[in-house]
């Protein structure tokens, strides 16, 4: 008798076991899923960009897969493949190729799947969304930087990231039209294939005469700069031929307050990634961001939605309000080789 009253309990309990677990399940295969490829984590940034937008996405309700392309563009087609054989909601792309993936978005949006280019725009396909900084602003900073120091009728070296890179042409198109308004000479132009920085410090080991010659020289970026700037010191040329880049790595900074580098181009990356992450979410939910932030930009065959950042232009002078007191780097680790300077 005590065991036929009792069955009705046990059943009942398993039936609630089973609904909690039935409910889990839909829970989970509820989540938005978020595709990301990166092209690589050769330059120190996209690992802060992938750390922000994963953490903000899983706060907002997604879940993220994290590809890493290592510059690899077929790998990078593989990958965004499987993006859309996994079935997810949303794909996000750090392309290693502008010109190389519209077949592969196209095939995504066929699915149903939205796209959005990340820093880079991917030319030619109607993604949903283009996400970057200004960078032609980031080109303009770079100039006004070397006017400010006095270039003006000088010569400059310009040592560029990787040429299937959308960003470069931009970045490089506004720095070029600064210097010809000031008759700046560029002595010559090199591009880093895949941004490997150690083939610009190799453009400086065999230009010797050119470096010589030029005043200051544009590394496309910090990583760059990184190996362009030990390559000065070796002929005794650190801190003597200016030097800017982008992107506020550490190093970068400390070579700033240390004055091997004139300057760097901060770009708020922590921003720039919750707000992707943002988008992203609004994109699998709603089908469209509803944001007055956004315009429209010509990707060469559709106008697309862009959101772009503003960045900053970083010097000896501000570092302390733009770096260190925006938390982006530690005082102790910027001032680190130069300890009696600290503020």
């Amino acid at each position: 008798m005590a065991l036929f009253l009792c069955l009705p309990l046990f059943l009942t309990a398993c039936a609630g076991i089973e609904q909690k677990a039935d409910t889990a399940q839909q829970e989970e295969e509820e989540k938005i899923q978020i595709g990301i490829s990166f092209d690589s984590f050769v330059i120190e940034r996209w690992q802060r960009d992938r750390d922000v937008f994963v953490s903000t996405a899983k706060e907002l309700g997604a879940e993220v897969n994290v590809q890493n392309a290592n510059g690899d563009l077929t790998e990078q087609k593989k990958q965004i493949d499987y993006f859309i054989e996994k079935g997810m909601d949303v794909i996000v792309i750090i392309c290693v190729d502008s010109d190389g993936l519209s077949g592969y978005v196209n095939k995504a949006k066929e699915k149903g799947i939205k796209v959005i280019a990340y820093d880079r725009l991917i030319k030619d396909c109607d993604i949903d969304l283009y996400i970057s900084f200004d960078n032609a602003k980031v080109g303009e900073l770079m100039a006004d930087a070397l006017v400010d120091n006095g270039i003006a009728e000088g010569s400059v070296l310009m040592l560029g990231g990787s040429p299937t890179d959308n960003n470069v042409s931009l970045v490089e198109g506004k720095f070029r039209r600064t210097m010809q308004d000031n008759k700046v000479a560029i002595l010559d132009s090199f591009h880093a294939d895949g941004w490997l920085a150690e083939l610009a410090a190799e453009y400086v080991y065999d230009h010797r005469d050119l470096v010589f010659k030029a005043d200051a020289i544009m590394c496309g970026n910090d990583d760059i700069a990184s190996r362009v700037v030990p390559a000065l010191a070796e002929k005794q040329l650190a801190g003597k031929v200016m030097v800017v880049g982008q992107d506020a790595d550490l190093e970068a900074c400390q070579r700033i307050v240390e004055g091997t580098q004139l300057m760097t181009v901060y770009k708020p990356v922590e921003r720039l990634a919750q707000r992707a992450a943002e988008c992203a979410v609004a994109l699998a939910r709603d089908g469209e961001i509803k944001d007055e932030d956004v315009t429209m930009l010509d990707n060469g065959s559709f106008l697309v939605p862009y959101v772009g950042l503003e960045p900053i232009s970083v010097t000896k002078e501000n570092i302390n309000d733009v770096i260190i007191n925006s938390g982006f780097h530690l005082k102790e680790d910027v001032y680190l080789n130069v300890p009696n300077e600290m503020p």
